[in-house]
């Protein structure tokens, strides 16, 4: 489960009425919010683990933009797992450590988090600019399904596939946009 937004007058992360007041606050994924020359954006980041898959690695905000008639992007690391900080210089979290047993597909036990959220401020902000920001959340590791097939099999996994992955979710964009 994936819940996204931006405004100016959003809660604290750790408000016991976040949700009703980041509606009533700000915009949700799949809106527009106008740009404010005077003061900057928040946004907020929260994402549930799937009970059917394994645990969240990190979370992620996106952003986009045109520059000189060329799209760029930018990736935030936001919210990491297994109380890892995300480093200011790359914005990256540090690797949490799951591994993935190849032999049977086991996934590190104990790694990743049920649940991830956080309030980030985009650091190359500029009120001038369309952008659109979304959010991605990453799964620890785990098994391709060529890798599964392969142990069904009773063979080696193929050489040309990794034998494993990440799952990812993702939001619908929100589209900051200065006013004219």
């Amino acid at each position: 489960k994936v819940r996204f937004f931006a405004g100016y007058d959003l809660p604290s992360i750790d408000d016991n009425e976040l949700l009703s007041k980041a509606y009533v606050g700000g915009v949700t994924m799949g809106s527009d919010l106008l740009a404010d020359a005077n003061q900057q954006p928040s946004f907020i980041a929260w994402v549930a683990r799937d009970a059917n898959s394994a645990p969240l690695q990190r979370v992620q905000i996106i952003k986009g933009w045109i520059e000189n008639g060329e799209p760029q992007e930018l990736v935030y690391d936001v919210a990491c797992s297994d109380g890892g900080e995300v480093d200011p210089l790359t914005h990256r979290c540090p690797d949490n450590g799951a591994q993935v047993n190849l032999s049977d597909c086991r996934i590190s036990s104990n790694i990743g988090a049920a649940e991830l959220k956080t309030g980030w401020q985009d650091p190359n902000y500029d009120p001038s600019q369309n952008a659109f920001y979304y959010v991605r959340a990453m799964e620890n590791p785990t098994c391709r399904w060529s890798t599964w097939d392969a142990i069904r099999a009773g063979v080696e996994p193929r050489p040309d596939m990794a034998a494993t992955l990440q799952e990812r979710v993702w939001s619908s964009p929100i589209w900051v946009t200065p006013t004219q």
